[in-house]
């Protein structure tokens, strides 16, 4: 909760939109609408530990406030006397992507004009480590190694990203600095396995194609790919066969890269700070690198551009387009469509 309102105040302040702007959008017209993937599992941690060690009295009445997957979101509205509506959103390490498409869609549908959302999550404790590591789901190596042969699982990270959403005439209206656009949004379901992802990364490609669909655009049409790349066996190779599934021949053509070989796996968060970087990618136009790709494997055979950042071409004509994908336990595929002019 604490991360996700310091990114809040800092996109607010950015966006003119603090308590202490002459804010001409209504209170009741914004939303909060914030991802996490696990919540308050530090409040947990540290209250069981009381409770063992010396009993009921010594467990904090603010437990439940602070662990509650929609704390983060109540705290930001309260903070900012943001009105409209105002939920988390708990889908694993989809669910600050998922945050951030269910804002589009609420403004889409008319229940609010500006929306606060992304992902926040701190889990950098004993408690989440030993869990994901009975899981196998984390390197023993300590490297985060997307799409390369030696990778072992993911890295654990922490932080929030938080964008302000706004429907378009109001963000004209109002003289705001639009930074990028979000035309496209999609999210399915595996129905396969709680922590596998589909083999054949059918549920992701389904995801791709319908963000596509979405945003009324085709392969042809994407110049840069953030993957959620998390440097385990089974999802690099499920992601980069969805790819090929939606893109084929194209596929080899766009540049691929993993931002968690740079911050770690946020898992909640981690589909909110990348959609930041990737508007900063396609407002520069580089593509970041997929670091500590060093041994290529013979089956992952797109361009991941390994170590070094890239500029890449955007034909003439036409905004600067990414897909950002994040995929989670239980099966979870979401995929944004990012425009930059």
């Amino acid at each position: 909760t604490q991360i996700a309102v310091g990114a809040a105040e800092e996109a607010l302040a950015q966006a003119g939109l603090t308590l202490s702007d002459d804010r001409s959008v209504p209170a009741e017209r914004i939303g909060s609408i914030i991802g996490t993937g696990i919540g308050g599992l530090a409040t947990l941690e540290i209250n069981h530990g009381a409770l063992v060690t010396k009993g009921e009295a010594a467990v904090s009445p603010l437990s439940i406030p602070l662990l509650m997957g929609n704390a983060a979101a109540a705290a930001v509205a309260l903070r900012h006397h943001l009105l409209g509506p105002c939920f988390g959103v708990m889908s694993a390490c989809a669910a600050g992507a998922n945050a951030i498409g269910t804002a589009v869609r609420t403004i889409q549908c008319g229940e609010a004009d500006v929306v606060v959302t992304g992902g926040s999550e701190a889990t950098l404790i004993r408690l989440a480590k030993a869990c994901f590591g009975a899981l196998d789901a984390t390197s023993t190596s300590g490297q985060s190694r997307p799409f390369d042969l030696r990778r072992d699982g993911f890295v654990m990270g922490e932080g929030a990203g938080i964008l302000v959403l706004e429907a378009a005439d109001v963000a004209q209206a109002r003289g705001a600095t639009v930074l990028a656009r979000i035309p496209g949004y999609a999210t399915t379901c595996d129905a396969h396995h709680l922590t596998a992802p589909d083999p054949d990364g059918a549920g992701a490609a389904r995801a791709i194609a319908a963000a596509l669909a979405d945003a009324g655009i085709g392969p042809q049409d994407v110049d840069y790919i953030n993957a959620h790349g998390t440097s385990t066996e089974l999802n690099d190779r499920a992601e980069t066969f969805a790819i090929k599934t939606v893109f084929g021949e194209r596929a080899y053509d766009i540049p691929v890269s993993s931002l968690k070989s740079s911050i770690g796996h946020l898992l909640g968060a981690a589909g909110a700070v990348e959609a930041v970087a990737t508007i900063f990618a396609l407002r520069e136009r580089i593509a970041p690198p997929t670091l500590n790709l060093e041994v290529p494997d013979p089956e992952l055979d797109l361009d991941y551009v390994p170590g070094v950042a890239r500029p890449f071409i955007v034909p003439e004509g036409r905004p600067a387009r990414a897909l950002s994908n994040s995929f989670g336990f239980g099966g979870h595929n979401v995929v944004l469509v990012l425009e930059v002019a």
